[in-house]
């Protein structure tokens, strides 16, 4: 006689405590380890935004590998599983601690984006791909177990930890902890959670076997009541959830670029949107009642256009609500239509496969595919069209009408500020460290060529022979370089050497005289290929030029003074800028400590402090002041009755150095004003610089 199945008892707390607990803790390690290794690496590529998005591809891809092999495991019953996972944890202990070695610093030559996947591999790339399958792999040991329950809410708590493991970092680690100490004690909780992953596995596989005793612990997932046949999801229903997934990625990433290339790219500005985007995902896997799907349509509806027409605008105190707000909504959408179609429980490793194929593909549009393939910085605007366009067709019905209204209005806005971006560019380029364009404009009849690079200029010439070798832009007669050149002159008229990080256009070139000695450093390929073919003030210069010295300015210093010992220059500059924002690592106390060791004695350094968002000065006055050195900032605002010098832009330079008598010079001190320090604030240094706390 058959008897009905008996109905499974009900799950309590403690039987669900150490999975809840394995997924918070490999969630929380998981996103805790991307801000760790990112701050630690940022340097080495010249702080440029694109360092994080690089990032974000490795472990978007190696989430990807850690979900394809939850799902492949599954076919290798329950114990055989076990036993290759607990033996990968213990071999992952030999990969620790997790911070890179000093040999994987650039020597300036090497292509970027696959060195910094590599560094990432080694380094980091065993334990997160471990962590990265350890939600779907419990989730999967748990509906076994139990089978009635629905584990899908694990996946918000495992997107809750990930969200207190981001915020936690600037708030409660970053700020105490120095980043050898953030690696070993990173490492020492990764042991513990290996300890615990292991001894949930091990229950589960006991459980699971003590509840079916005539069950084969090696039968395959075919004798697995975890795959009791149902309704198992089409392809169409797949390719949805990749097309979702990849959709809140690729948003994910184009808004991290839109706002981190004009401020600065540090962790703290990377956390807002990656924080968002879990949120997302931890409201929509939580209950069904936080996404109202007739509410986040509309808002998405209304959000696209907006998005689109404020692209070309930089005034971030707009856009980054615009575009913070706009990427809540997205993923809100994204995320929320994954959720109403997941798949039933024994189903969700394959959900969560195609989720993170879909999170993989968009991480490598934005972070390798649109910087081969596109000119200049159109990804957000082809997202936003592609996003309507996925909008319109998950709502259909009544809703395709506005749906394809929107995407039309979107698609419009994208498109004129694409040509406006274009519009009479001579040349527009891109590498992995940004967007360089140059235009021609002109006034009077004098014409000048500008160099521009993401939304902000980088310097410029005047055409023709009679004018093409005058200093202009941020380096005219001025500014701080164009007063200290003019004081040197006259207070030590010999021969002098000069560095400039950041090479530009080369207008301070136009400083030089017979005899002096020029050294700029760049680490854009771009940059300095578009320099040679664009303008002429490194040809033109009396002085002596060298060879350009590519990688980033402070590693290169960092090298030579290993190898040739201090350059002894007399004006050292710094002026390495990524559309507009800092480079923070050249600007901490162990920075100047090392330009003060290739500074003669009575050298000067000089910093470009313009900045629409991040006000300098204060950073800058209390390094002077900790290291012994006079400074003053010296303030440009070219004025002129006829309009002829339309080539001269108004800007703030800081002169630092040892020499009193040089800053008390006529021409310097008729223009200069001494920095207030802020109490309160932090020393900026290599560990620990807070950018919040200086923004305008």
């Amino acid at each position: 006689m058959a008897h009905s199945a008996p109905l499974p008892a009900p799950v309590g707390p403690a039987a669900i405590l150490p999975y809840a607990g394995t997924i918070f803790l490999s969630a929380f390690l998981l996103f805790l380890v991307q801000p760790i290794i990112a701050k630690q690496i940022l340097p080495w590529f010249g702080g440029s935004a694109a360092v994080w998005t690089t990032c974000l591809v490795f472990f978007q891809s190696i989430l990807l590998a850690g979900y394809a092999y939850a799902d492949l495991g599954t076919r290798l019953g329950p114990r055989r599983q076990a036993l290759l996972h607990v033996a990968l944890l213990a071999l992952s202990l030999l990969t620790l601690p997790i911070l890179a070695g000093e040999s994987w610093k650039p020597q300036g030559d090497e292509e970027p984006i696959s060195r910094i996947l590599l560094l990432l591999l080694v380094t980091i790339g065993l334990p997160y791909f471990l962590l990265s399958t350890t939600t779907p792999l419990l989730q999967s040991w748990y509906w076994r177990r139990f089978q009635s329950a629905v584990p899908y809410r694990l996946f918000a708590l495992s997107n809750f930890a990930s969200l207190l493991a981001l915020l936690g970092f600037p708030v409660l680690f970053e700020p105490w902890l120095e980043l050898p100490q953030l690696g070993w004690t990173w490492s020492g909780v990764y042991g513990l959670f290996v300890v615990v992953c292991a001894a949930t596995g091990w229950a589960s596989l006991k459980a699971t076997a003590a509840a079916r005793p005539d069950a084969s612990a090696d039968a395959g997932a075919a004798h697995d009541p975890a795959t009791t046949p149902q309704a198992a999801p089409g392809i169409a229903r797949q390719l949805m959830w990749l097309a979702l997934a990849g959709m809140g990625s690729v948003m994910l990433l184009a808004v991290s670029n839109h706002v981190t290339q004009n401020i600065a790219s540090v962790p703290f500005m990377w956390v807002v949107p990656l924080s968002l985007y879990l949120l997302t995902f931890i409201l929509c896997f939580d209950h069904p009642r936080w996404y109202v799907r007739p509410l986040f349509a509309v808002l998405l509806l209304v959000l696209l256009p907006l998005m689109a027409w404020k692209i070309p605008s930089l005034d971030l105190r707009i856009a980054t609500v615009v575009y913070f707000g706009g990427l809540f909504v997205a993923c809100m959408f994204c995320h929320g239509e994954m959720a109403r179609l997941k798949p039933a429980p024994q189903y969700l490793t394959r959900f969560y496969l195609m989720m993170s194929v879909g999170g993989a593909l968009g991480a490598v549009l934005v972070a390798i595919v649109a910087p081969l393939t596109l000119e200049g910085y159109f990804e957000l605007n082809i997202a936003l069209v592609v996003l309507g366009l996925l909008l319109a067709g998950a709502m259909r019905g009544h809703w395709l009408l506005p749906g394809l209204a929107s995407c039309a209005v979107t698609a419009w806005f994208a498109v004129t500020g694409a040509q406006a971006y274009a519009e009479g560019m001579r040349v527009m380029e891109r590498d992995f460290y940004g967007v360089v364009r140059t235009r021609d404009g002109n006034a009077d009849g004098v014409g000048y060529r500008m160099m521009f690079h993401g939304g902000i200029m980088h310097g410029g010439q005047l055409l023709g022979e009679t004018f093409r070798n005058t200093p202009s832009d941020y380096f005219g007669p001025g500014s701080g370089y164009g007063r200290m050149f003019a004081a040197l002159d006259e207070l030590r008229p010999g021969p002098r050497k000069v560095g400039i990080i950041g090479l530009g256009a080369g207008v301070v070139a136009a400083y030089g005289r017979a005899g002096d000695e020029i050294v700029f450093y760049e680490i854009s390929p771009k940059v300095v290929q578009i320099e040679k073919r664009e303008f002429t003030f490194l040809r033109d210069t009396p002085a002596r030029v060298a060879p350009v010295v590519m990688g980033d300015g402070r590693l290169s210093l960092e090298r030579e003074l290993r190898t040739q010992g201090g350059r002894g220059y007399d004006v050292l500059g710094i002026d390495a800028f990524s559309g507009d924002s800092i480079p923070m690592h050249l600007v901490t106390r162990e920075a100047l400590q090392l330009y003060l060791q290739h500074l003669a004695p009575d050298g000067v350094l000089i910093f470009q402090a313009t900045n629409r968002y991040i006000d300098l000065m204060p950073v800058l006055q209390r390094h002077a002041a900790e290291l012994g050195l006079h400074a003053l900032l010296v303030e440009d605002v070219p004025t002129s009755s006829t309009g002829a010098d339309y080539w001269l832009s108004g800007t703030d330079q800081v002169l630092m150095t040892r020499d009193r008598r040089l800053l008390e010079h006529p021409r310097i001190a008729a223009a200069a004003r001494p920095m207030a320090d802020r109490p309160g604030l932090p020393t900026f240094t290599d560990a620990h610089h807070n950018l919040f706390r200086i923004l305008k």
